[in-house]
């Protein structure tokens, strides 16, 4: 079930931000490993090793047979800090683990299978909790926690309580959501305003008397004698 992979590191002995920046200018990464009382120590790996090694995996959960100047030991990956816009690596912390003491750690979520209320309600799946923590043995870490979300219908939920982690003990909130399945939208027709056309009125007509047209028409006209 756990995930390992190998890595060598150096020890080195000058820190701060200028050697920092000489080391990652011949391909190598600032590291630090720590745990079980033992002091901070500063290390440096390869760049290329540390990503071919990360490749696929999730570093979080992936235990680290680390060889510190040939001396193995297992870790694990605390912290990778990265650049804010190129998001290279530029440090990574080593926490020793040994393999009778459980550790804590989170574990990501996987969901298996299409929901039922996705396949047949058009609904669509919401993902709340994308890790689970979990106390588990170091040989006992899994790479995700598979959820099956298969007879998820609409307006159903999954909850950490639903789900189980084989020789791990979960550590997250029983109550919290993993993820819904929520109705397909639905979107609202804006009512089309329908002007009515108005009929031009005609203008009126007024008509004279006859006897009135005449004396406008002829006014100086008298009348034969």
């Amino acid at each position: 079930m756990t995930q390992s992979v190998s890595l060598t590191a150096q020890r080195r002995t000058e820190t701060g931000k200028g050697a920092a920046r000489q080391i990652r200018s011949r391909g190598r990464i600032p590291a630090v490993i720590y745990g079980h009382g033992r002091e901070p120590e500063a290390l440096s790996i390869s760049a290329m090793e540390l990503d071919k090694a990360l490749h696929g995996v999730s570093a979080e959960s992936t235990v680290i047979d680390l060889a510190v100047d040939g001396a193995g030991v297992q870790t694990l990956i605390r912290e990778i800090q990265r650049h804010p816009t190129r998001m290279s690596i530029t440090h990574v912390d080593f926490y020793e683990i040994h393999a009778g003491e459980k550790i804590t750690l989170d574990i990501p979520v996987r969901f298996v299978g299409s929901p039922d209320g996705v396949r047949n309600a058009g609904g669509v799946l919401e993902q709340f909790l994308r890790e689970i923590a979990v106390e588990v043995l170091p040989q006992d870490i899994p790479h995700h926690i598979d959820v099956d979300v298969t007879d998820l219908g609409v307006a159903q939920s999954l909850h950490v309580a639903d789900i189980s982690v084989p020789n791990a003990k979960i550590l997250s909130d029983l109550d919290q959501t993993i993820c819904t399945v929520v109705p397909p939208r639905v979107e609202e027709e804006v009512p089309v305003e329908v002007v009515e056309e108005v009929e031009a009125a005609e203008p009126e007509l007024i008509r004279k008397p006859r006897g009135e047209v005449e004396e406008e028409a002829a006014p100086d006209e008298q009348p034969e004698e």
